[in-house]
């Protein structure tokens, strides 16, 4: 077992905290966290950029003109990719598919080693519970400054017990909420900052342990 520091919510240290090593001890793999957080990132995405092909643009159908004899080009259609107002060759499309498959033990090993990163880093801040004496966002505002978290993206993790904390946190500017359960690498790495109570990292901990049962 490792420890970390354990603060309440006034921002004071109460003590330590033992965090399993199978989750915050991990040695680094830089290629093992990019190719997951490519993957999240790439499912995430939907295309948006359409260009409508010939079979999409309004016009007649009729040939405009007869094939012979005309002494012009030979076209079929209004519709042409040559003619103006006519349908784009080769332009992108919403039926475009981004999306990158990674297997189960890939997201969890990369999960872990994004945690352990935060932790040897000093970027994890653990708090014994969330228990304020005002739901207020000026309450939790007040209690990242006594924690030292400086002012930018924070992720705050809370279980489902602690879904009040997500009231009092979402208008802090750069701050995000997530479930424990859900949490991910996209997740730890947009954020400098996590902030979670005790009872997810006993959550966390019930997660990997119930998964390496599973195998």
């Amino acid at each position: 077992m490792i420890q970390a520091p354990l603060y309440n919510v006034k921002g004071e240290q109460t003590g330590k905290i033992d965090l399993p090593e199978a989750v915050f001890a991990v040695a680094s793999n830089d290629t093992l966290v990019h190719q997951v957080y490519v993957a999240i990132s790439a499912n995430l995405r939907s295309p948006i950029a359409h260009t409508k092909g010939r079979g999409e643009r309004a016009g007649s159908g009729k040939k405009p003109w007869k094939q012979k004899g005309t002494g012009r080009a030979r076209v079929g259609s209004v519709r042409s990719p040559l003619w103006r107002k006519g349908g784009v060759t080769f332009g992108p499309t919403k039926d475009r598919n981004f999306s990158k498959d990674t297997n189960r033990k890939m997201r969890q090993k990369a999960l872990c080693i994004a945690l352990s990163e935060k932790l040897r880093a000093e970027k994890i801040r653990i708090v014994d519970e969330f228990a304020f004496e005002t739901k207020k966002t000026r309450a939790f505002a007040g209690l990242l400054e006594t924690l030292g978290v400086r002012p930018g993206k924070v992720l705050v993790g809370f279980s489902k017990t602690e879904r009040e904390t997500e009231a009092m946190s979402r208008n802090i500017e750069k701050t995000t909420n997530v479930l424990s359960d859900n949490m991910s690498v996209f997740d730890l790495l947009n954020h400098e900052y996590l902030l979670v109570t005790k009872q997810s990292i006993d959550l966390l901990a019930a997660r990997f342990e119930k998964q390496e049962s599973s195998k």
